[in-house]
């Protein structure tokens, strides 16, 4: 109604009541942030299980912290293994390279190698051609051996010459004449030592055949106690094959064979009457070692006359030979 006032009817006392009763519980629920009553917010109590959590953590900390310094540690090691790695690729390059080059060089060579085969056949014959050469040059040389020192004197040719006509009991027409003759060999101090070789070159050689004819048909000679032996000159290569081919003599015996070394290094063997020449010693020693040796028996075994002198044989020889055409 126009000016009339609101009816507001008072609560009940119980309304009243409750609604104090709420008032003063949120009163005491709410904290006091000022004065001197200022309530503190309430804290919770510190349990073991967060003590271990934080002690956990701590440890996952150092370990993880020992972890990232090891991975740096490998970081480093793999960028020093990459350099290397890089090092040795450059330097395997570097080998390929080298390698490339010396097939290449091997090539070559081996391209060579055929005619450095020619070369040396060639170097062989021209040996042999100086040998065969020498061997000519000293074609009328004579070599003594064993006139004991100091018994020329003073003229070595005087006394070449008394001493071969006596030796080989020859009158030689027109005398003997040298070109040169002398003593070969190192001094001697030892007295007791072989005198050395006496070398001697003729002038006239249809006389050294007489007297190397001599010397194989008489053998050594012996004046005044030591044997005095004559032989003819050769080179060392010539010696050395001539020394090879003699060293067989037994097994040649052996087999019955008969056998001469001719001039200047030439064995001729013949077997069941068979002949064959030798200009190789170990041909010979081949050619030996295809015989079926027998057992030895020093009592069944005969020992042919040897020539004398450097010359080695049985003292037969081929049809169209003589012992002229030997050497010693």
């Amino acid at each position: 109604m126009p000016g009339s006032k609101p009816n507001h009817k008072p609560a009940s006392k119980p309304a009243r009541q409750l609604l104090f009763s709420e008032a003063l519980h949120h009163k005491c629920l709410t904290p006091t942030t000022t004065g001197p009553h200022a309530s503190q917010p309430p804290t919770e109590p510190i349990t073991m299980s967060d003590k271990e959590h934080s002690t956990t953590m701590e440890r996952i900390l150092q370990e993880i912290t020992t972890v990232s310094r090891r991975i740096e540690g490998m970081h480093a090691s793999i960028t020093s293994l990459t350099l290397e790695t890089k090092s040795m690729r450059s330097d395997i390059a570097g080998f390929q390279s080298r390698v490339m080059g010396l097939e290449q060089r091997m090539g070559s060579l081996e391209a060579q190698a055929i005619p450095s085969q020619d070369q040396d056949q060639d170097l062989l014959y021209l040996r042999s051609k100086l040998t065969d050469m020498e061997d000519r040059s000293r074609r009328d040389n004579i070599c003594l051996l064993g006139i004991p020192k100091n018994k020329e004197g003073t003229d070595m040719q005087a006394f070449l010459s008394s001493t071969l006509s006596k030796l080989t009991s020859l009158d030689f027409d027109p005398p003997l004449e040298f070109q040169r003759a002398h003593r070969v060999g190192p001094k001697r101090s030892d007295k007791s030592s072989r005198p050395r070789p006496i070398i001697a070159c003729q002038l006239q050689h249809n006389q050294t055949r007489q007297i190397l004819q001599a010397a194989r048909s008489h053998g050594p000679f012996r004046v005044d106690q030591p044997d005095i032996r004559i032989t003819a000159d050769y080179s060392k290569e010539t010696n050395e094959r001539r020394k090879a081919f003699l060293a067989p003599r037994p097994r040649l015996r052996q087999q019955e064979m008969k056998y001469g070394l001719f001039d200047p290094a030439r064995m001729w063997v013949t077997k069941n009457e068979v002949s064959k020449d030798f200009y190789n010693p170990e041909e010979l020693r081949l050619f030996l070692d295809s015989f079926q040796p027998p057992p030895m028996d020093s009592t069944s075994i005969s020992h042919p006359h040897d020539i004398s002198g450097d010359n080695e044989g049985n003292g037969t020889f081929p049809s169209g030979m003589d012992k002229a055409n030997t050497a010693l």
